[in-house]
């Protein structure tokens, strides 16, 4: 989600742009949050998350263009998959366990059996260590939240999405202060500022409309979230940087890609049901 001003002369067409694309992408979302559930959830959610780490592949594979790229593709729904299954408590460290063996005895042999040149190696390494939590992890975070209760992945959509249409407008007319210039020379304190104020406002208004009170243990993982959701922001301004793009890809009119669109998401998805798991009263059981 790049804040970048467009010339004059192109920022109508832009502007059009995105608001078609919200249009037609908005009640396509909420539809599959509210009407689907189970395995079918869990598909609709993989299909967006898996498109999110083929364009990271197509983005980073120059760095390492004869490494087995790929397979992430096929690895991030097969991860989020089995971090989604109901097990005992035993059962989850062995999880743990084989998903962290996942992540270096297989990426690593795979690196080895692909016969990737070695001058591709540490990058490919890199490129897949990174990218397979960085997909599958939020995939199934947002399973689990609308497993839960489907409105929660509306509070994390609020946090997100808000925060960083506030960020983006005040960011553009009151931005003074550069946030990360060498990565997202558009980006504002004051940006930054208003777009975290806007998430903890979303909660706020959640809490009130779905528990009839604040809940101040919400209001903590609210801001913890929306926090993150800044980082998530700014790691893939910094990858898209790094590799010398300027979107993730032209899937969206007007916004650019859909790693692009999802980019906080993969940081805040974890961050809020991390806190919704630690602080359980402050979201219906």
């Amino acid at each position: 989600m790049e804040h970048v001003s467009h010339p004059p002369r192109s920022a109508p067409a832009s502007s059009t742009q995105r608001l078609l694309t919200a249009a037609v992408g908005t009640p396509i979302i909420v539809a599959g949050i509210l009407l689907l559930s189970g395995i079918w959830f869990f598909l609709f959610a993989a299909v967006i998350f898996t498109w999110t780490a083929f364009e990271y592949v197509e983005i980073v594979r120059p760095r390492a263009p004869h490494a087995p790229l790929s397979v992430l593709v096929l690895l991030v729904p097969l991860a989020a998959l089995v971090m989604t299954l109901p097990l005992d408590p035993e059962r989850e460290q062995l999880l743990l366990l084989a998903l962290g063996a996942l992540t270096s005895v297989g990426i690593g042999s795979l690196v080895l059996l692909a016969r990737t040149p070695l001058d591709e190696t540490m990058e490919s390494l890199g490129i897949l260590a990174f990218g397979l939590p960085y997909f599958a992890v939020p995939l199934a975070s947002i399973y689990r939240l609308q497993h839960r209760d489907s409105w929660l992945v509306f509070l994390l959509l609020a946090i997100v999405w808000l925060g960083d249409t506030a960020a983006f407008y005040v960011g553009s007319r009151f931005g003074r202060h550069k946030l990360a210039p060498t990565i997202s020379p558009k980006k504002s304190w004051e940006g930054a500022a208003a777009g975290f104020l806007t998430g903890l406002a979303a909660a706020v208004a959640w809490s009130f409309w779905r528990r009839g009170r604040l809940e101040p243990e919400l209001l903590v993982v609210a801001a913890f979230t929306a926090a993150a959701a800044q980082v998530g922001d700014l790691v893939e301004s910094m990858i898209k940087r790094g590799v010398g793009v300027k979107d993730s890809g032209h899937l969206l009119p007007g916004h650019g890609g859909l790693l692009d669109r999802c980019d906080a998401l993969l940081f805040a998805a974890p961050v809020l049901q991390l806190g919704i798991w630690l602080l359980p009263p402050a979201v219906p059981h």
